[in-house]
């Protein structure tokens, strides 16, 4: 399969590198080109423009920071380059962001009427898992089109699961990004009253970690909140941006989510800030402020 991707950020380069270290060719393109230059030199072509990416491409694997990017790389508006115009009919479209499951609905059905198909992939595990090619992919889309998919998607994560048709993959994703908001702020907190009370911060994790209190979290991101360095897992602004999008799908539901509805205003405060770049464990910020 000739593969093309793009989004070249913290998490879509190591996704893409994989790819590449498995054999399959690939052409990269992303908005700010510096980032394409370690596909580059790892044996990708770069391509100017999100059309000129997919034009030869068989499947078209996209890593996006929002909704709005997704819809202009894909559909071109306003720019005629998007990737729709470069797309053959039987192309598959693997769309890795996070976005709402509206938005990948309706480009899922703006694709169709050009016989391109389309999943929702959006995938979890940070900056560690992309670079394991251990991360969970979470997919919404037709079973066909997954079965296509899958050679794919078992280089880049570690476990597949597929919950229905188009959306549901994100809708997935929002229940994980209720429950990292969680985790997250949770470790925050107990390491804050551990400095308080004067216990070793460190000495607590290596403790608690193995117990009924242990946690992906506290696992991986302790010791940053710890140091108070944040080097990026994944962005905070995004995790916010996220939270969005899992508090607009419980609002629909007629369900409050008042611990996710906390941590996304402790995430605006942060914002407010200048903290969005920073790995979500700068959460920790919150309490030292």
């Amino acid at each position: 399969m000739n593969l093309a991707w793009i989004g070249l950020g913290a998490i879509g380069t190591p996704m893409a590198l994989n790819l590449l270290k498995a054999g399959y060719g690939l052409t990269v393109h992303n908005r700010t080109p510096g980032r394409c230059a370690p596909l580059q030199a790892a044996g990708a072509a770069v391509a100017p423009s999100p059309a000129a990416a997919a034009r030869q491409a068989d499947a078209l694997l996209i890593c996006v920071s929002d909704d709005a990017a997704a819809e202009a790389v894909l559909l071109g508006a306003p720019d005629p380059a998007g990737a729709v115009a470069g797309l053959r009919p039987g192309c598959l479209v693997i769309d890795c962001s996070t976005i709402g499951p509206a938005t990948s609905r309706r480009l899922a059905a703006a694709l169709a009427e050009r016989q391109v198909g389309y999943i929702d992939a959006p995938v979890t595990g940070g900056t560690e898992g992309a670079k394991a090619g251990t991360l969970s992919v979470l997919v919404g889309g037709d079973s066909q089109h997954l079965e296509r998919a899958r050679p794919l998607l078992e280089v880049i994560g570690g476990r597949i699961t597929h919950f229905g048709p188009v959306g549901s993959g994100q809708e997935a994703k929002a229940v994980n990004q209720v429950l990292v908001a969680g985790s997250y702020a949770a470790v925050a907190e107990a390491l804050q009253l551990a400095e308080r009370l004067g216990l070793d911060r460190h000495q607590v994790v290596e403790a608690l970690k193995g117990g009924a209190a242990g946690s992906w979290a506290l696992e991986h991101r302790s010791t940053q909140m710890i140091n108070d360095h944040y080097p990026l897992g994944f962005k905070l602004a995004l995790h916010r941006k996220d939270l969005g999008i899992a508090l607009e799908a419980a609002a629909a539901q007629h369900l409050e989510l008042p611990v996710t509805e906390q941590v996304a205003a402790m995430e605006d405060a942060l914002l407010a800030s200048g903290h969005g770049d920073l790995d979500v464990s700068a959460l920790a910020r919150w309490f030292r402020s």
